[in-house]
């Protein structure tokens, strides 16, 4: 899409401080980071929210999570949170679906 700032970031068009990238997907840090490490983790195929995903793109999700797994492992992380907010009224902001992955100290309970 055109105006996803996503989709602008995985071009290119817009810089990011890339962690990781393959032919699926883009990781990269996040500009506000809410905790010690915060990246994001986004397919590269346009997929406005979860409840868009289906049979055909699934396999890219699944990918998505190897890809965290992998990364925490690389990074060294011991513990981490996984979010996804999922429409306007759960806090999506950029309509491209995207996982925060977070860590560091004292996560606790609270959800960001």
């Amino acid at each position: 899409m055109s105006d996803c700032i996503f989709c602008k970031i995985i071009s290119g068009e817009i810089p990011s401080k890339k962690l990781y990238e393959d032919d699926l997907c883009y990781a990269f840090y996040d500009i506000a980071p809410q905790s010690d490490v915060h990246f994001l983790v986004v397919p590269k195929e346009h997929i406005s929210c979860a409840k868009e995903i289906n049979g055909g793109n699934s396999s890219v999700i699944s990918h998505i999570f190897e890809v965290i797994a992998r990364l925490a492992s690389e990074l060294k992380l011991d513990s981490y949170r996984i979010i996804n907010n999922c429409g306007e009224g759960a806090g999506q902001t950029v309509m491209h679906l995207h996982f925060h992955v977070l860590s560091g100290k004292n996560l606790g309970e609270r959800l960001i």
